[in-house]
């Protein structure tokens, strides 16, 4: 299975290019692979058998679902393309919340994408259409009171990761100015080493509301 996508990947993603890269998101290191060619084999779901009762309730499954590739395609391009974003929302509303596990569990969102990549245009894009908030969103759009009250009603958020493991503050220090008292009160709850953040230059300014 392969492991989840690299700051490094999707930093070569926002420039353009192809993904080049996968590390384990912890930073232990793992054996890198090239990204797919043409012809090269897809993502391969994991064995699995039931070692336990089946649930009585048994899916319809009367309409079919969002195409794998399609929902692929729409969060890769909203970490850093905002006329894609909008151009495959529209061709299908449904994929907005659509989510993409890059390999042992590593969900993404297209708003996670946007969020750990500070496109705050991309993201007040997609929660303009409905798309869920949560706490990384949060942090990096500078949302002090949304944050407070999530880590009042639950503490144990504070060492919780987002997508390829990137931590709440990592999404903070993207957030740039307008999430700088979130980063401060993070801090305040748990200091740690804050280390150059590879995507701040890529990065779009606040939106500014009419």
């Amino acid at each position: 299975m392969p492991n989840p996508i690299s700051r490094r990947s999707f930093t070569t993603l926002a420039s353009g290019l192809v993904v080049s890269s996968f590390i384990n998101p912890a930073g232990a290191n793992a054996p890198q692979q090239t990204a797919a060619a043409p012809g090269a084999p897809s993502p391969v779901e994991a064995p699995f058998e039931r070692d336990y009762s089946a649930p009585d309730f048994k899916p319809s499954w009367k309409k079919p679902q969002i195409n794998r590739q399609f929902v692929q395609d729409f969060v890769i391009y909203a970490h850093f393309d905002l006329d894609m974003t909008k151009k495959l929302l529209e061709k299908e509303p449904l994929v907005l919340n659509g989510m993409i596990d890059w390999g042992h569990g590593d969900w993404e969102t297209g708003l996670g994408g946007a969020s750990h990549m500070g496109r705050t245009d991309i993201v007040e894009y997609l929660l303009e259409r409905g798309a869920r908030i949560d706490i990384f969103c949060a942090a990096m759009t500078g949302q002090l009171d949304a944050v407070k009250s999530f880590l009042t009603h639950q503490p144990n958020l504070i060492d919780s990761r987002g997508p390829h493991g990137f931590s709440l503050h990592f999404h903070a220090q993207v957030g740039g100015k307008q999430s700088e008292p979130v980063l401060d009160y993070l801090q305040s709850i748990k200091k740690i080493e804050l280390k150059p953040n590879p995507f701040l230059k890529m990065a779009a300014p606040p939106v500014k509301k009419p």
